[in-house]
This record gives structure tokens, C-alpha cells and sequence, in this order.
């Protein structure tokens, strides 16, 4: 867990809703939920979870904002992409190939509205060179228990990060700033705006997490 507030989340444009500020959402409990326009899993489990929370307990505390972001298809993760799904549920990619798999699609749209303000991430083009530092920082980052590991399973993450920072051709700040995984990824702030949970994938106890941040009073 980083010592991220919710000040720290950056939202280039809202597409749905717009406080004016997310400070101001601070007194509730806010979950922001990050996914990826070309994501199928966001789309299937993530983003419909969070409409659950948001429909039982939007009146108990709890505000919900989703946030897109991208860290890799950065020609498919766009903001045009983005408000072509909040307008009109028009879906791209492997999300549109699993939705239509699933049969979740009525006329090639997404039925599923989010019912929370949307904003997408600030994503700038990656101008910082590709160093040894960097790409030991970045896993660093990525692995809190890096230094622990034998020196084969260093070797390997660091060759995966390198990897993947050569095809990184764009920075989401938000993503990085919390280091996040991947996407679906949550993250869960207190009344005060303080993280208290970051999750990647699919999470069992995200519920009983929002129930006890809601009871805290601290």
C-alpha cells in the first residue's frame, strides 16, 4: 500500500459527471475503479460490481467513479473510444469480441450504462530513455518483495519489464502513479481521502472492504 490520496488521482477529462474536484468527494467513501476501454474483464465482472455497490450504497456514503486509463493498445484505449461507449454503448476490440461471445450486446451496444461520473486518465507520450535505473525502479515498483527473490526470478521480471517498457510509448499517470497492475484495478479511499486498498482483478472481499470503510468513523 502507497501512501496515495485521493488528490493523487488525475483525470485528464470527464466524460460523464464532473466534480468539480475529487477533493471534494472527500467526507465519503470513494471507490475508483480503473479499467480499459479495450478490456474485456472490466466490462465483465469489474464494471458491473461496481454498479451493484454503487446501487446499494450510494445513499449510505459510498461514491463511485470510474476512471479509464491506458498502459498498453494505446490506439484502442482512447478518450474518443471512451465517449463513444459512455454515449452510446459502442464497445472496440476484445471487449467487443467477448461481449458478443456472451451475448451481452443488443444490436452491437453495450446495454450496461455506468451510472457514475467517467473521466479518463492523463496519458502523455513516454519521453523518459529506457535505463537500466529505470527499469530496475519500475520492477521495483511492480514487485515489493523484488530484492527478496533468487537471482533467477530477478532476471525474469526484469527482462518482462524490460520488454514491456520498449513497446511503452505512453504514460497514464494515474495507473503509474499507484502502480497499479493492470486492469480492472480498484482503489478504495477512506472519509478522510487516504487509500486503503488497491486491488487488481477480480476481488472477493471489495464489499466487505467498502462495508468497513463506510462503519470507520476515523
Amino acid at each position: 500500500m502507497n501512501n496515495n490520496s485521493l488528490s493523487d488521482i488525475t483525470v485528464e477529462t470527464w466524460v460523464q459527471g464532473s466534480p468539480n474536484t475529487l477533493s471534494e468527494l472527500v467526507g465519503s467513501v470513494v471507490l475508483v475503479e480503473v479499467f480499459q476501454v479495450n478490456c474485456p474483464g472490466c466490462f465483465l465482472y469489474a464494471l458491473p460490481k461496481a454498479i451493484q455497490l454503487h446501487e446499494h450504497y450510494q445513499g449510505k456514503g459510498l461514491k463511485i467513479v470510474g476512471l479509464a486509463t491506458a498502459f498498453e493498445d494505446y490506439d484502442k484505449n482512447t478518450l474518443e473510444n471512451l465517449q463513444r461507449l459512455v454515449e452510446s454503448g459502442e464497445v472496440i476490440g476484445e471487449t467487443l469480441k467477448a461481449l458478443t461471445h456472451q451475448g451481452m450486446l443488443t444490436d452491437g451496444k453495450l446495454e450496461l450504462r455506468l451510472p457514475f461520473p467517467v473521466g479518463m486518465d492523463r496519458v502523455r507520450p513516454e519521453t523518459e530513455p529506457l535505463t537500466q535505473e529505470r527499469i530496475l525502479g519500475y520492477t521495483r515498483n511492480c514487485l515489493p518483495g523484488f530484492d527478496g527473490l533468487s537471482e533467477e526470478r530477478k532476471q525474469a521480471a526484469l527482462n518482462q519489464i524490460r520488454n514491456y517498457l520498449q513497446q511503452k510509448t505512453m504514460k497514464a499517470e494515474t495507473f503509474e502513479r499507484f502502480a497499479l497492475q493492470g486492469t480492472p484495478s480498484s482503489i478504495l479511499f477512506d472519509r478522510k481521502g487516504l487509500a486503503q486498498d488497491i486491488s487488481f482483478g477480480q476481488t472477493e472481499n471489495q464489499q466487505s472492504l467498502v462495508e468497513q470503510c463506510l462503519a470507520s468513523t476515523n
